[in-house]
């Protein structure tokens, strides 16, 4: 309940944070939780990095453990956090996917004629066109699209509400879905029994659609919202634009896409400077 309404954290967020405490609980055994100490919680890790956690994953189960004791000191009276002053060791920064603009046209310009056809095209472009997150569009509803503006209104992480523009071809193959969407549910794209489609359901048909396009590559849901971001900052440069457009808290999240930017200039550099290296 915490989690939800306090902190409006997301039913998947809820979810890693029982897992990591579990973990918690799992590996201190009859020890109580007012009578851990610092380096109690420092073995734990050091513990699971043993067992080949990354430090994204330390990360993120330290931050859970640490969010648990502020709970319990502000709800319970615990006097103390053991996980306070603790760091989780850093993993190197991978780079996300980015589809390059042959690839996502290829992809998008794949003949449709079928409704579930129809309605896949719609998903893929409002994926690409907007840099939606899986489940803001799955569980998109009719409510939150207009067309006629050219704009969707979705509530993401942290229970933050952001508008976000709809491009032409977009809003023309969401028209087209919308005019066969089967009647009797609010959700853009439905599922069974009038709930929305699943997550996973989305992840397939997109794997469909790139074997279609004749893609040799692993196509999900997120690599159309890398793909929207990369190709938005590439061709505006306006970082915070497009940190506000995917709804992120902090620029530094947005800005790995310059790193991303960079890596594709690079090439553009390698294969036309004169005086560039070039592999033999």
């Amino acid at each position: 309940m915490h989690l939800s309404s306090e902190r409006g954290l997301s039913r998947h967020t809820q979810e890693n944070y029982a897992r990591d405490l579990r973990v918690l609980f799992g590996k201190i055994g009859e020890v109580r939780l007012d009578a851990l100490q610092t380096q109690d919680i420092r073995r734990v890790l050091a513990g699971l990095h043993a067992q080949g956690l990354s430090g994204k994953s330390l990360a993120r189960t330290l931050s859970a453990w640490r969010g648990f004791y502020h709970y319990l000191a502000k709800r319970h009276g615990y006097s103390h956090n053991p996980c306070e002053s603790l760091r989780a060791p850093k993993s190197p920064r991978s780079l996300p996917k980015a589809l390059s603009p042959d690839q996502t046209r290829h992809l998008l310009e794949a003949p449709t004629g079928t409704p579930l056809q129809i309605r896949d095209l719609a998903i893929l472009e409002l994926f690409y066109s907007s840099g939606l997150r899986l489940s803001e569009l799955a569980e998109l509803k009719c409510a939150q699209l207009d067309l006629i503006s050219g704009e969707v209104t979705v509530t993401g992480k942290g229970n933050k509400t952001r508008i976000v523009p709809v491009g032409n071809r977009a809003a023309q193959a969401l028209a087209r879905w919308l005019a066969l969407r089967p009647a009797g549910t609010d959700y853009v794209f439905p599922g069974r029994a009038g709930a929305h489609l699943g997550q996973r359901a989305i992840e397939l048909r997109l794997k469909l659609w790139a074997v279609r396009a004749g893609l040799e590559v692993n196509i999900h849901p997120h690599i159309l919202r890398h793909s929207f971001a990369s190709h938005l900052l590439q061709s505006s440069g306006d970082l915070r634009a497009v940190q506000e457009m995917l709804g992120h808290a902090s620029i530094s999240t947005t800005q790995i896409y310059t790193r991303l930017d960079f890596q594709h200039l690079a090439k553009v550099y390698d294969a036309a400077h004169p005086r560039a290296r070039r592999k033999s």
